[in-house]
């Protein structure tokens, strides 16, 4: 007894290695600043930035989404399913104790020759109860590793659930000023079709006294045409885009409420922060890096197969034909062992699994490299969209406002017999079309913003977290 305790201490001592190599977060090539500066750029990324949008349908809206989207609700699921596992693989660093009973009552036949026992009575009975008691040494660290994998893959769906909360956020929010930026270009096809119905009215009224040729009359009800044509696209637009947004919402297609026009809407700050902050910010960052912890802790689960699995074993109990005498000294049981298995061929299966951990280290190292650069690549590309895009909607701003000049000095010479109403007719469709593309670069503008919190993921992430309920 006192040796096999000995030897257990030992084996205890000896377990403090683990085979396989430790992580160490691989050296990332981090770009000193990013291409645009903002040189207004506040450290917003770590509050609930869709609320300077200053729109409280918006925010009831992502609150709705973050409740009852059901991408929220299977990747909350799939955290409670790695919780799990987790618990089922670091069980095996424990010892597993059982309790067993039993009561038999057995009879043999006559013409058994001979009995089993001449000393046992036919028929008879035997009744027995035991604590049972195994521990695996993980004198390797296979279980420690295993163990260490198991953890990684339940932060890396923890960090997966963080990133689908980061999507609906974003997408709600672009969506929702998408469906804003639609309104505004449909209010301005019906002014644009209502004022040149008024002039297709007047022009039919004086084709009719004979003031002016058919020509101008078709040329006015073109143009009014091709106004209209434009206001069942937009509707059609505007419908599926209310049912994206309801679907994002977890409901069935439907209308949604609308707070501010978008000339309302105020513009989000943009976020400053270092390149090297989203090694820390970016839900796919981190999760990518968790597998690869993953990944790394299972090259040494697969090489400690190559080594013996040493068991701790222990039963204790009584055992007794009689049940008023099962729980005396003399029906008391007991036995220890040390049970150890030892590969010695395998046939190339374990350095295969070796090479397969290995392998699979190596490509997920490769995709954690990936995910950065591509990390880089969104920031940089949505800094230098929302950058761009504010300078192009203020000279589109001016040249709104030329357009306009131009339509109404163009009407006025048209009305005081100046020009022909060609002219007339293509500044008011310079103007149409000025108007509406000045409207979509708006919705560009919310949209880029957007797409840099997404990009850079931040602390924001964890604020909406909170309002999962969850």
């Amino acid at each position: 007894m006192r040796r096999l305790m000995t030897f257990s201490l030992c084996m205890l001592l000896l377990a403090g290695c683990a085979m396989g190599p430790d992580y160490r977060r691989p050296v990332v090539d981090t770009p000193a600043s990013w291409r645009i500066e903002e040189g207004e750029a506040k450290d917003v990324a770590n509050t609930a930035w869709w609320q300077q949008f200053d729109d409280r349908v918006l925010n009831d809206l992502i609150l709705i989404a973050l409740r009852e989207n059901k991408d929220v609700k299977i990747a909350a699921g799939r955290v409670e399913e790695f919780m799990g596992r987790y618990g089922v693989t670091r069980a095996a660093l424990f010892p597993q104790v059982s309790a067993s009973g039993s009561a038999l009552r057995q009879g043999f036949t006559d013409l058994s020759n001979p009995l089993p026992s001449p000393t046992l009575d036919n028929p008879g009975s035997l009744y027995q109860t035991f604590l049972n008691a195994s521990w695996q040494i993980d004198l390797w660290g296979q279980l420690r590793r295993a163990t260490e994998a198991a953890r990684a893959d339940l932060l890396s769906t923890d960090e997966a659930r963080r990133g689908v909360i980061l999507t609906v956020v974003t997408s709600v929010a672009i969506t929702y000023t998408d469906l804003l930026d639609l309104d505004k270009q449909l209010e301005i096809a019906e002014r644009t079709a209502k004022a040149r119905e008024n002039s297709f009215n007047l022009f039919t009224l004086r084709f009719g006294r004979g003031l002016i040729s058919e020509l101008e009359l078709r040329q006015a009800e073109s143009e009014y045409l091709s106004a209209r044509a434009t206001i069942p696209f937009l509707q059609k637009l505007i419908v599926q885009q209310e049912d994206a947004l309801s679907v994002l919402l977890g409901r069935n297609p439907g209308a949604i409420p609308r707070g501010k026009l978008i000339d309302d809407l105020v513009l989000p700050a943009v976020p400053a922060e270092l390149p090297s902050s989203l090694l820390e910010n970016r839900p796919d960052i981190c999760q990518a890096e968790q597998d690869l912890i993953a990944a790394n802790a299972r090259i040494g689960v697969a090489k400690a197969l190559y080594f013996p699995t040493i068991f701790l074993t222990s039963s204790y109990g009584w055992a007794s034909r009689d049940l008023s005498l099962l729980f005396t000294g003399p029906a008391k049981a007991w036995t220890y062992a040390v049970p150890a298995v030892m590969p010695i061929f395998t046939g190339g299966a374990t350095a295969g699994q070796v090479k397969v951990a290995e392998s699979v280290q190596q490509e997920t190292l490769f995709r954690y490299q990936k995910v950065i650069q591509q990390a880089f690549r969104e920031v940089d590309d949505a800094l230098i969209d929302q950058g761009k895009s504010r300078e192009q909607l203020g000279i589109q701003k001016q040249q709104v406002e030329a357009l306009r000049s131009y339509a109404r000095l163009a009407e006025l010479r048209y009305d005081n017999g100046y020009t022909s109403y060609l002219e007339v007719l293509d500044a008011q469709r310079s103007l149409f079309q000025g108007e509406l593309l000045y409207a979509q670069t708006q919705g560009t503008l919310f949209r880029a913003l957007v797409n840099l919190y997404k990009s850079m993921g931040g602390g924001w992430v964890t604020e909406a977290d909170k309002l999962t309920g969850g």
